[in-house]
């Protein structure tokens, strides 16, 4: 596959991180956007090289809950990467609690990080790729969109909502060369899961009919391909990555 640029919104941590590795070294650009540095940029380029990514990395600054900042960083992105032809929406938050305990500002937040950003940040880049003829944009959901879970009414609305936009758009941008998918992920073992309380973490496990959780790098992995030239007859599509924990 020739070099591309990909952007990976939320790449500094976590899942975002191990996509940006993986595709930084299928040799593609990798742009990530990042809210706050305090030192996590450096830490994320370091990473990145120590594993075998030599292709440029670049990292930008923005709120993509915002429309401004959004479009501010588009034009960074496009001065410092060129035009981008993969863009992976990861970015976003939790603010549980019961819907009864839900306050208007934890739900408008995890709406405007989550859901917004899919828009903002699309929409950025979308015309650009149906013009030049080629594109894939994946937007990762969860598996607490496809099944729901207890005090997360804002996350998974977010999560669910994201599948109906791949879908819209996916039908939108198919005939001019532009893929569309929701990868929706189970319970992975990001540092945020791995410092749970080691009881708390195996009751998670004991519900997940493969008996482990998710690595980064597997989910990473499926993204890697859908944006690969080899995913061009896959689009509109939820691909489940959740060790069993939901099927349908």
């Amino acid at each position: 596959m020739s070099q591309k640029t990909a952007l990976v919104t939320g790449g500094l941590g976590g899942l975002g991180a191990a996509v940006c590795e993986r595709l930084g070294r299928s040799g593609h650009t990798v742009v990530t956007t990042y809210t706050a540095d305090n030192g996590r940029v450096a830490q994320w380029r370091e990473r990145l090289q120590e594993r075998g990514v030599t292709a440029p990395i670049h990292a930008v600054q923005c709120d993509v809950a915002d429309w401004d900042s959004c479009a501010a960083m588009a034009e960074a992105v496009h001065e410092q990467a060129g035009p981008v032809d993969i863009l992976v929406n990861n970015a976003g938050i939790t603010k549980d609690g019961s819907f009864k305990k839900m306050t208007r500002e934890n739900w408008d937040a995890v709406m405007r990080t989550n859901l917004d950003s899919v828009f903002n940040v699309t929409k950025q880049f979308a015309d650009d790729m149906a013009g030049r003829g080629w594109g894939r944009i994946v937007n990762v959901a969860s598996v607490n969109g496809r099944k729901g879970q207890f005090g997360q009414c804002n996350y998974a609305a977010t999560k669910a909502g994201m599948h109906g936009f791949t879908m819209s758009l996916a039908r939108e941008l198919a005939h001019k060369g532009v893929t569309v998918n929701t990868v929706s992920p189970g319970y992975l073992a990001t540092d945020m899961v791995m410092a749970m309380k080691e009881e708390v973490r195996q009751q998670i496990v004991d519900t997940i009919p493969v008996r482990r959780l998710g690595e980064p790098d597997e989910v990473a992995s499926l993204i890697e391909y859908l944006a690969s030239e080899n995913a061009g007859f896959i689009t509109g599509a939820n691909l489940d990555i959740n060790g069993g924990l939901h099927m349908e």
